[in-house]
């Protein structure tokens, strides 16, 4: 009988009582037949909305979840390291708690770890906003450009797996899942990008929680940039207006939403770098987009 893989899935979350059982209920039903689930620990960053109530009658009724539970927030990075501390395999999954992935993307990140020189790998995130808003369609167009993107050069977010081979990220780190893409870099090992593990997200339904989120993205990729000396490739100016232009290509009914799209997207990069420039700010401990916490996707 051919072992299985072991991995331990760490689901990082702040006041998501409205998504953290579907999300639970999720990675307990995922269809695993070469990989084991080995534990689910939720780090659970000093919510007051009920999310812990419900993390723990799961814990409750299901050995394999734990809940960690921080009385001050301390940012994701800090809570990731938590995770990482408790957690008990070497292939290790780091999920954000206002996703829910589909029944088998678990196995499909985490098969790709039998060829030794993989270190980390990540889903698509695929938002359930809807395309035919201005705000619905600035989202669907960031994700498929993030998806463009990756099979060129992997960039990896929302939901990802890698190799339990350092202690810790830093904590003041504002993009975890690039500070870990840039440890993996360092050790010689490779991204793999797996376009059919599907993670479910919601992006931001307002301009105000989306310029938040991506003035947000921006000071932390300027942070990393500075700080390890690693670029994701979103930060290739050149590929992703090429990468614009073969979206438009598909739509150009669509030209006025994409050009509104990337004003907004300037613009939120150009007060990134001001926050980061001339602010000297670090948003690891970030504001809250309220926007992206009503998932509604049914498993």
């Amino acid at each position: 009988m051919e072992n299985k893989l072991i991995c331990s899935i760490g689901v990082i979350v702040y006041n998501e009582a409205a998504n953290i059982g579907k999300l639970l209920d999720a990675l307990l039903s995922q269809k695993s037949d070469k990989v084991k689930i080995q534990e689910i620990i939720v780090v659970s960053s000093a919510c007051t909305d009920g999310t812990d109530d419900i993390a723990r009658s799961f814990e409750i009724e299901h050995n394999k979840i734990k809940l960690i539970t921080e009385s001050e927030r301390g940012g994701k990075s800090s809570a990731i390291n938590k995770f990482i501390k408790a957690s008990t395999s070497d292939l290790l999954i780091i999920e954000s708690g206002d996703t829910i992935p589909a029944e088998d993307t678990v196995e499909k990140m985490i098969l790709p770890f039998n060829d030794e020189k993989i270190g980390m790998t990540g889903g698509r995130p695929t938002p359930e906003n809807d395309p035919r808003t201005f705000i619905g369609y600035s989202v669907n167009l960031l994700w498929n450009l993030h998806h463009e993107m990756a099979l060129i050069s992997p960039k990896l977010g929302e939901m990802v797996a890698f190799r339990k081979i350092f202690d810790a990220i830093p904590p003041e780190s504002a993009v975890d899942e690039a500070s870990i893409e840039a440890i993996m870099k360092d050790y010689n090992l490779d991204l793999k990008y797996i376009p059919d593990a599907i993670v479910h997200n919601k992006g931001p339904e307002n301009l105000s929680d989306f310029i938040k989120q991506r003035r947000r993205i921006e000071t932390g990729h300027l942070w990393l940039m500075e700080n390890s000396d690693y670029s994701v490739s979103s930060q290739d100016k050149g590929l992703l207006i090429n990468l614009a232009i073969k979206e438009l290509k598909k739509d150009k009914e669509k030209i006025f939403f994409l050009f509104g799209t990337a004003l907004v997207e300037m613009y939120s990069r150009l007060l990134g770098w001001y926050d980061f420039k001339i602010r000297k700010k670090n948003p690891f401990k970030w504001d809250i987009a309220n926007s992206t916490k009503t998932l509604d996707k049914e498993m």
